[in-house]
This record gives structure tokens, C-alpha cells and sequence, in this order.
């Protein structure tokens, strides 16, 4: 399919009602048409991988076309300085975590980059770097447990930020890490109880521990570890 072939396509799937029901959910209206992530998905498929394609289609500003360009850009020829540009495009949530979870944590390029984004003061720079962390979690099955250890100083570092989207991605990341084996969930564990001891006064770091520790806790959850 060609770019403006893509676009049309996207615009036919508009719909406006589903960008009203979104916003409700923290989903940044501009530029935002309502199509559903199954139908993002759907023609995913059918464009297949095209990493070409995929540049455009985020130039194009809307936000289910940036969506998509995650879906169908090639890690491979990802570059550095395309990420960053990126990043500082993001201005909603989901299009945040869809290019964490379906691109950027297969880069090792990318992955680099987690430190140098949670320092940044940015809410969406500073959530990508904890969204990495969940998505390659889950995704990078390769990656030792050890190396989990280190994004381990920069969730106690960023506990405290009270900002809705980061909080909630610090809480994502710290989960994720302690759900990757019963070593990495006793250590998880741990942090979560050192966050509370120490941040009495963060309603953040309070939260984000406490609601880890109930997932961290959970038998069915325990159960579904493997390792």
C-alpha cells in the first residue's frame, strides 16, 4: 500500500465518538481519528513490514498512523536518531507504550537510551524509559536477570514523581521486572518495601509500591512464573 493509499484508509475508519471515549482514558484528542486497535492491527497485517512506509506515517502526524508505523517499522533499520524524534513526538500514553512494546524494545540501539530518558524531565520522555523497561521485561526473553537489576536504581531514583503517566509506568516497569522469574520477584519485592520505608512522604512511591506488592503477592500471579 502506498502512503496517501494508508491514509485514506485510516480516515475511512474514523470515528468520531470513539475519540470522545478515549479522552476519557488520558488519550490525547489531536489528530486522533478513534480507530480501535484491533482494526490498527488488521491492516498492520496487511501492509506487512515497511519501514519506509512506517517514517512517513508518523510524519503524517495523526495519531493511529503512529500506531501503525510501530507496527510495521523494521527494528533493524531503526535508527538512534529516528527514536529520538520520536520520543519527542509523544504526546499520549498509548502511542507511547504501542512504540515501547511493538518496536523500540526490540533495538538493542534503543535500549541504551533508558537511562538518559528517565532522567529527562518530560513526562512522555521520562515514561518511555519505564515502558522499555516493562516491554523488554516481557519481550527480551535473552537478557539475563541480572541485567533487570540496574533499572532497579532508577525506580527507586523516579518513585517520587507524583505525575499520573510516569507514577503509573514506574508501577508497570516494577511489576513487570519482579513477574520475570521468582529471583527477580523477591528482589521486587524488596524494592517495593525500601520505597515505603523511605518515601514517607511520596504519595507516589507509596503507591507504586504498594500496588506492586499486591500483584508481586498474588498466588495466581506467583503461579505464572516459570522460573
Amino acid at each position: 500500500m502506498t502512503y496517501q493509499e494508508v491514509i485514506d484508509t485510516l480516515q475511512a475508519l474514523a470515528n468520531p465518538e470513539n475519540v470522545v471515549g478515549m479522552a476519557k482514558f488520558g488519550i490525547a484528542s489531536t489528530n486522533t481519528l478513534g480507530i480501535s486497535m484491533p482494526e490498527i492491527r488488521n491492516l498492520a497485517k496487511a501492509i506487512k513490514k515497511d519501514h519506509d512506509l512506517a517514517i512517513q506515517l508518523w510524519n503524517s502526524g495523526f495519531h493511529e498512523a503512529r500506531i501503525l508505523a510501530a507496527l510495521i517499522a523494521e527494528p533493524k533499520k531503526l535508527t538512534v536518531e529516528t527514536a529520538e524524534k520520536w520520543v519527542q513526538d509523544f504526546d499520549s500514553w498509548d502511542v507511547c507504550d504501542q512504540v515501547c512494546m511493538n518496536l523500540f524494545d526490540k533495538s538493542e540501539l534503543v535500549i541504551e537510551k533508558i537511562s538518559e530518558w528517565a532522567a529527562d524531565e518530560r513526562e512522555f520522555v521520562r515514561r518511555t524509559a519505564f515502558a522499555m523497561i516493562a516491554a523488554i521485561s516481557v519481550h527480551q526473553k535473552k537478557m539475563n536477570d541480572s541485567d533487570f537489576l540496574r533499572y532497579f536504581n532508577i525506580i527507586r531514583a523516579f518513585s517520587t514523581d507524583e505525575r499520573n503517566f510516569v507514577k503509573k509506568a514506574v508501577n508497570w516497569a516494577l511489576r513487570a521486572i519482579g513477574k520475570r522469574s521468582h529471583y527477580l520477584r523477591e528482589k521486587a519485592i524488596d524494592l517495593c518495601l525500601q520505597l515505603i520505608e523511605n518515601n514517607p512522604q511520596s504519595r507516589s512511591a507509596r503507591w507504586i509500591a504498594n500496588d506492586a506488592l499486591r500483584e508481586l503477592k498474588d498466588e495466581k500471579i506467583i503461579a505464572r512464573i516459570k522460573r
